[in-house]
């Protein structure tokens, strides 16, 4: 986009603010690992945070809804903008959107000196200011079939507010159906957005090394796959613990490991900024399955719960991020080492703390809170120059 292109040329101001992935995706990194530092020294007995919330309520409201938050507000203000043709946000506006996020992040630590009512609104403010935005972005562009994105972003922030009205009202909102909404808008977003961006970014990458294998394209499988998940997504939503629920969770899970057996991960091995790709989205077919399971009385459904959440979410925004942030910046879409240890450790740390939900050994839970801190710690030293320093001469199409 031109347009685009010359606009963030134009700023002048600091590069960070420049485009909406640099601060975003910068925030987000740097909570995720401060976060995780603050839950486990809470854990230990070593912190007590002054929040209205629960430890467990506070330690899942601030991954889900303000690490998320954070990434996904840098992905589709980085997105929209080709999506659509309009003009990217930059500059101060950009600013002030940051700013909110911060604003509820401060609010919710220390809600336990605020009124219920002003810490929802200020937590709340940062994603009905983005779902505004976009609407008007995709209204204005006429881009009408990514509205479903717009509406994923307001059941995300429809789960955030049933989080605040049961934690005002004296619930566990961890274990309340305002978490699972908002996990379940999390992964159709990661099914729906996904199943673009894997495909395509294998396909070039596969293309562009001479490799004759390509994904197969967009058909019957996949809306099967979509379809079965959503229906399973809402069944956990509304009925969490019955049969049926688990019954279609088991053919969601099968059908999105079938999908994703369709785009020709097997011949990404040698490029971690790809696999990482297929990685990330396989923890959806895995949390399905192992919730599927839970249901029926195989394991414990917060270790299925974790696939989702620190897996699907975690390792597949890394991988949205760091490939976003290399392309965007000028740099090559190459994963060097340090890149592709920081896949490595999120890994680790998905597969540790679902093994904890089935085998409760505090040593597993400690480490995997200190790989999930060195995974994000060390993305956040690797790109705090790709995303605080200005865009490099194009080495080639992003």
């Amino acid at each position: 986009m031109s347009g685009s292109a010359a606009r963030m040329r134009a700023w002048a101001g600091p590069a960070i603010l420049s485009v909406g992935f640099r601060p975003f995706f910068l925030l987000a990194g740097i909570w995720a690992a401060l976060a995780m530092a603050l839950w486990l020294a809470i854990l230990a007995g070593a912190l007590a945070l002054p929040t209205a919330f629960d430890p467990v309520a506070w330690h899942a409201h601030e991954f889900l809804w303000g690490y998320l938050g954070a990434v996904a507000t840098g992905f589709l203000l980085t997105a929209v903008p080709n999506w659509t043709g309009r003009l990217p946000i930059t500059g101060w506006g950009l600013a002030g959107l940051a700013g909110l996020w911060l604003v509820g992040r401060v609010a919710v630590a220390v809600s336990a000196h605020l009124p219920p009512l002003a810490v929802a609104l200020a937590d709340l403010a940062f994603l009905l200011a983005l779902a505004g935005v976009l609407l008007r972005e995709i209204i204005a562009g006429r881009n009408w079939h990514n509205l479903m994105v717009v509406a994923l972003l307001a059941l995300l922030l429809a789960g955030n507010a049933a989080f605040h009205w049961s934690a005002a009202q004296g619930g566990t909102p961890a274990s309340g159906m305002g978490l699972r909404l908002g996990i379940a808008a999390a992964v159709m977003m990661i099914a729906l957005i996904g199943g673009r961006i894997v495909p395509s970014f294998t396909r070039n990458w596969l293309a562009g090394t001479g490799r004759a294998a390509r994904p197969a394209p967009f058909g019957a499988p996949d809306r099967a796959a979509l379809a079965t998940g959503a229906a399973a997504l809402a069944a956990w939503v509304l009925w969490p613990a019955a049969l049926a629920t688990g019954v279609l969770c088991l053919l969601a899970g099968v059908l999105h490991a079938l999908r994703l057996s369709r785009w020709a991960g097997r011949h990404t091995g040698t490029e971690a900024l790809v696999w990482v790709l297929h990685a990330g989205y396989g923890f959806v077919p895995l949390g399905f399955l192992a919730m599927g399971a839970a249901l029926m009385g195989l394991g414990g459904a917060n270790g299925a719960q974790h696939l989702w959440m620190a897996g699907g979410i975690g390792v597949m925004t890394l991988a949205v991020m760091t490939r976003a942030s290399l392309g965007h910046s000028g740099r090559a879409l190459h994963a060097g080492a340090g890149t592709a240890a920081v896949y490595l450790l999120a890994i680790a740390a998905v597969l540790a703390r679902a093994l904890y939900g089935w085998l409760p050994e505090q040593a597993l839970l400690q480490l995997s809170g200190a790989a999930w801190i060195a995974a994000f710690g060390l993305f956040s030293v690797l790109y705090w120059p790709v995303l605080a320093l200005p865009r490099l001469a194009r080495r080639g199409p992003n």
